[in-house]
């Protein structure tokens, strides 16, 4: 199984979804325009999935401030086995923006960042306000806003000003591009709440039931706007061929049936804007107006009924002038490990390449979800084979035992992200007979076992955690440490084969170097916690979903070997290979969850 060629064109899918508190639902594989089968099915490079009211009550965000949100769990699920894995997440209480990509276009997208700006309660709350990625993609700069505006036909000054606010707040660090509109594209999106003007509730319904939907288009808000206000110079938008998205009853495809009968409006929308020609130059030093954008299908989805909206998405075709799509790291490994002894890894790196050593490089399950979605890791320390280029080995007990397919990537520190990935190969290891044996006598002795303890202590759940999150805008204490207990799930918990993105869960079992730094793309602490004062809470990445219906506690013996495994050793200091900063950040408890 090969790369795809490499062509000029890219097609990225953007999503909008006002969820409206609900549930996720089953399955939204038609919403992503996944395995239907239709022309570009399944053929995007990349998908921006942005979310507005996800449930953000106190108990439900303490919650997700230890464990992914049940939404961005839902996606990573349906997306991970056509190959795409999350690049980057930010959350502003209930606004969420996820960003994906094919796993083998992760060398090529580099300098993510996140940011967000609250503008609700005058900008205390962040209910209302915007959300935002930006990467270099194969050298151009992409920006991704998701924004959840203010409510109500008489409030669309309002929404101009919080728009300009968010646009002027948002700030980027690197040449690149500082502000949002510096970027060579920039997609803008969300719960945008725009009404329809003057025409009242019988003749808007009017003309959505005899499909006329053209006649609402000229008292469209927005579409005013766009002749009007000249922060929306520039923006483009598809035509609105699709019935108004708002406000339906939940579980219909009725409109609002309710007693304020409130009255249709396309509230929900996808635009983009790419830089006026002679705007600068890329990140490779080419000019980067030559780039066109065409939107291939603007499209509402009416088989969601969860929400009082409707999910919106567009797909489009990038056209670049050129492309940078030489890695900074190439890996080589052989075509299949059948003995311990054969995962050995060799890589050479770009002379432009700034490396750390906090850079590892994991082993991946083909249709991993994530970076941190590794079976094993080994740190990239840089042993010199021949010139330029170096070796590590992952260790036999580390290794997955039985036959599979895998893929190698080298994580970057310092850009956040797989800087090189192989082509997927093949492991096909023995399993040993006396762990399969030590198995069965555990599975036949502890039937009533929780089985999901342990999954938790599972060997294959050791990480570095080396995830970096944005530290200037966190508010938040450290949370108390309790040596010596366990957080553990009971067996009503759902269950799943996927890992979480941050190893933080997992943490009490091995101790593992974490650190955070400004811009990181995994997550931005504001998205994290979206809570004022001591109520925010600073995971540096999505964590494992969980309801957590009840929990109970328990002691771990770190010297009784059960909570590590029964082929490992308590890890050490020293087994971290810790540069002098991170040694001096571990022992003051920086390190880590």
């Amino acid at each position: 199984m090969g790369f795809p060629k490499l062509e000029h064109p890219s097609r990225i899918t953007v999503i909008t979804w006002n969820v409206g508190t609900a549930m996720p639902p089953d399955d939204v594989t038609s919403l992503l325009h996944l395995g239907s089968g239709g022309d570009d099915s399944d053929r995007a490079d990349m998908i921006a999935i942005g979310l507005q009211e996800v449930n953000s009550k106190i108990n439900k965000r303490l919650k997700d401030a230890f464990f992914t949100d049940q939404w961005s769990e839902l996606f990573m699920d349906a997306l991970a086995p056509f190959n795409f894995v999350l690049v980057s997440t930010v959350r502003m209480q209930g606004v969420i923006l996820l960003l994906f990509a094919k796993f083998y276009h992760l060398p090529f997208l580099r300098d993510v960042q996140t940011d967000c700006t609250r503008t609700g309660l005058g900008g205390y709350w962040g209910n209302k306000g915007g959300v935002s990625v930006r990467l270099a993609a194969f050298g151009h700069m992409l920006c991704f806003l998701n924004c959840h505006l203010p409510a109500h036909m008489d409030k669309a000054e309002q929404r101009k000003d919080n728009f300009q606010t968010i646009l002027s707040l948002q700030q980027f660090q690197g040449p690149g591009a500082q502000g949002i509109l510096d970027h060579d594209i920039v997609f803008w999106f969300g719960d945008l709440n725009f009404r329809i003007e003057s025409y009242d509730l019988h003749f808007v319904k009017f003309a959505i039931d005899n499909d006329k939907l053209h006649q609402l288009w000229e008292k469209d808000q927005l579409n005013m706007a766009k002749n009007t206000w000249p922060i929306l110079k520039g923006f483009q938008e598809g035509p609105l061929n699709f019935a108004p998205t708002f406000k339906f009853d939940v579980g219909t495809n009725k409109y609002d049936t309710s007693a304020k009968k409130r009255k249709p409006a396309w509230t929900d929308r996808i635009l983009w804007k790419v830089k006026a020609p002679g705007g600068g130059c890329s990140p490779s030093g080419q000019e980067s107006h030559r780039l066109q954008v065409t939107q291939h299908s603007y499209r509402s989805h009416m088989e969601y009924t969860v929400s009082d909206h409707k999910p919106v998405a567009a797909q489009f075709v990038l056209h670049f002038a050129f492309r940078d799509d030489v890695p900074l790291v190439r890996l080589e490994v052989a075509d299949e490990w059948v003995r311990p002894e054969q995962a050995v890894v060799r890589y050479r790196m770009e002379m432009v390449f700034a490396r750390s050593s906090w850079d590892w490089i994991g082993l991946y399950r083909v249709g991993f979800r994530h970076c941190k979605d590794y079976v094993a890791y080994v740190w990239a320390k840089h042993e010199d084979v021949d010139r330029n280029i170096y070796q590590v080995t992952f260790s036999e007990e580390s290794l997955p035992k039985g036959h599979g397919d895998y893929v190698l990537g080298y994580y970057s520190h310092t850009h956040s992200i797989l800087i090189g990935v192989t082509e997927p190969f093949q492991i096909s290891l023995p399993t040993s007979e006396l762990a399969s044996s030590s198995t069965n006598s555990t599975g036949a002795s502890s039937e009533d076992e929780d089985d999901s303890t342990l999954e938790l202590l599972a060997p294959k759940s050791r990480s570095p955690s080396p995830g970096k999150s944005k530290r200037h805008r966190s508010r938040s204490p450290g949370l108390a440490r309790f040596p010596g207990l366990a957080l553990r799930p009971t067996s009503r918990e759902r269950r799943g084969t996927s890992r979480s993105p941050s190893p933080q869960s997992r943490s009490l079992a091995h101790m593992a170097p974490s650190r955070c730094n400004d811009g990181g793309s995994q997550s931005s602490s504001e998205g994290t916690s979206g809570l004022p004062g001591s109520w925010a809470f600073q995971p540096s990445v999505p964590q494992s979903l969980g309801l957590l219906p009840s929990l109970r506690l328990e002691t771990v013996d770190p010297g009784g070997g059960s909570s590590w495994g029964p082929d490992q050793d308590v890890p050490t200091t020293d087994s971290l290979s810790l540069s002098p900063q991170g040694q001096q950040k571990l022992e003051e408890g920086g390190l880590g969850p």
